[in-house]
């Protein structure tokens, strides 16, 4: 059982690799397993979501690649530190935006006096120009996610985590954020590893997507999504296969007894 980082000189041929991973947590009955034996490859600038009804172990996993725990069973490495995003912005609100950004800079001990240059080029990536000298309460729901993102940016990781980001916005928000992350990843060559629940935003983002079983999460399916970006949510094709995905969705859920 182990996570572990590639050397950031080595040649890899993927972001992050699950080799047979599981895990365990102490519970009232015993040991509870969470997640079995699940083998992902992630390749260098892919975008794959992981979906699955609440409970299935998704954002666990992400926390296992994170290297914020370790799996019970099997072995996580991943081509340098990941950078993580969560559903909450988790924005010290005693700084503005922009010091929030260099807070990640400092960590990386980019020297001080870049560091304001670097977090006004990272708020320009999210289109935030400007923003530097905001207070977190100052800025919409929308606007804190792309200080998140901003921020998580910053790490200059090749790999992104991201938990459900956009789970708490209003559809439209959300909408304009999936055009934003669609560019920035495209801009950027970043691999992305997105947990949803929300089967149409799996579709609409990813180039993969992997579906987990319910408890204990297991790979079920996964598709190969071939339909040109940019997509619309609405798009026919994202809808079609939005539809086959929720069928297959729904069977698990039904199969494992839940509601």
């Amino acid at each position: 059982m182990s996570t572990t980082l590639a050397k950031s000189d080595a040649t890899v041929d993927y972001a992050a690799r699950l080799e047979h991973v599981s895990k365990s947590f102490s519970g009232p009955g015993g040991q509870q397993l969470v997640l079995d034996d699940i083998s992902i490859d992630v390749a260098p600038g892919e975008f794959v979501t992981l979906l699955g009804a609440s409970g299935c172990g998704k954002s666990t996993l992400l926390n296992l690649v994170a290297g914020l725990d370790r799996p019970t069973a099997g072995a996580i490495t991943t081509d340098g530190r990941p950078a993580l995003m969560f559903q909450e912005h988790a924005l010290f609100p005693w700084l503005t935006a922009g010091k929030n950004i260099e807070l990640a800079l400092k960590l990386r001990q980019v020297p001080k006096p870049e560091r304001r240059g670097k977090a006004e080029e990272l708020l320009e990536l999210v289109r935030l120009k400007g923003a530097y000298d905001k207070r977190v309460h100052e800025l919409s729901g929308g606007m804190r996610q792309r200080v998140a993102m901003a921020r998580a940016l910053a790490q200059e990781s090749s790999l992104l985590l991201m938990d459900e980001p956009f789970a708490a916005l209003d559809a439209i928000t959300r909408d304009v954020l999936h055009d934003e992350l669609t560019r920035i990843w495209q801009e950027t060559g970043l691999s992305v590893l997105f947990v949803t629940h929300n089967v149409r935003e799996a579709v609409r983002l990813a180039q993969r997507v992997i579906l987990l079983s319910s408890r204990p999460g297991r790979v079920a399916r996964e598709w190969t999504v071939d339909i040109p970006q940019p997509r619309r949510i609405e798009d026919a094709p994202v809808a079609e296969l939005s539809l086959d995905i929720t069928e297959v969705l729904r069977g698990e859920i039904r199969r494992h007894g839940q509601h």
